[in-house]
């Protein structure tokens, strides 16, 4: 199951899952038509907020989440809340009352509870609120700005993609979470932390997502790269 995936790294995720032969069917929940067909992949229109009573019956092994937001394009704190942690909470219940054993879900880095900035508190407590749905395994990917083709021009990140060659090589040690990332990258490593088979709770920054993103099927990624957290 895959939520968020008309968005700049669910698009990349469909099709990384279509590629990927582990999977068989992919379902994707969009409010709109996705636009795209292939036989392994079924679209369901779905009201986020009836999600539960529209997806039962449905079945699946994993769960994808690339659902969020800005206040820019919401228009209100709250309105980004909703979208952050209410709506990614209502499909990580959804998914496991589909059987799902494993949720991965896109956050930020710097998610923090105590933040300043309210979008890194909704990030927080999404991540505190998925934990805690009995899943066997939650892999949380905190990437900083996401570079790729997006359908909305934003300028400040606009900027930070002009400028991201020149600041990533100067964000090391402890600042090296902070690098700018593609998308796409993001997607695959998104399949990679299914892929790895942890049990528990794993959160990853920079440089484990670029090393999950390079995961083939059976492969495994050394422990000491990623941030385990007790479930």
């Amino acid at each position: 199951m895959v939520a968020g995936a008309s968005g700049l790294v669910g698009g990349f995720l469909i099709q990384a899952l279509i590629d990927a032969p582990e999977y068989a069917r992919i379902f994707a929940l969009t409010r709109r038509p996705l636009g795209r067909e292939h036989p392994k992949l079924a679209n369901r229109i779905v009201m986020f907020q009836r999600m539960a009573e529209q997806l039962k019956g449905l079945a699946a092994n994993d769960a994808y989440c690339c659902l969020g937001t800005t206040r820019a394009d919401a228009g209100s704190d709250d309105a980004v809340r909703d979208v952050d942690v209410d709506t990614v909470l209502l499909f990580a219940q959804s998914a496991r009352a589909a059987g799902a054993t494993r949720f991965v879900v896109v956050s930020s880095v710097g998610a923090n509870a105590n933040s300043k900035r309210p979008y890194l508190r909704h990030k927080a407590e999404m991540e505190e609120a998925v934990t805690g749905l009995g899943f066997v395994s939650v892999d949380i990917l905190q990437p900083s700005l996401l570079l790729g083709p997006r359908k909305q021009t934003r300028p400040l990140e606009l900027v930070g993609t002009i400028l991201a060659p020149l600041i990533n090589p100067m964000l090391t040690g402890k600042r090296e979470m902070y690098r700018a990332i593609s998308a796409q990258t993001v997607a695959k490593a998104m399949l990679g932390a299914s892929r790895r088979g942890g049990r528990g709770v794993y959160r990853y920054t920079y440089a484990a997502i670029r090393q999950l993103s390079e995961l083939k099927p059976a492969q495994a990624i050394p422990t000491q790269t990623v941030k385990k957290t007790p479930a």
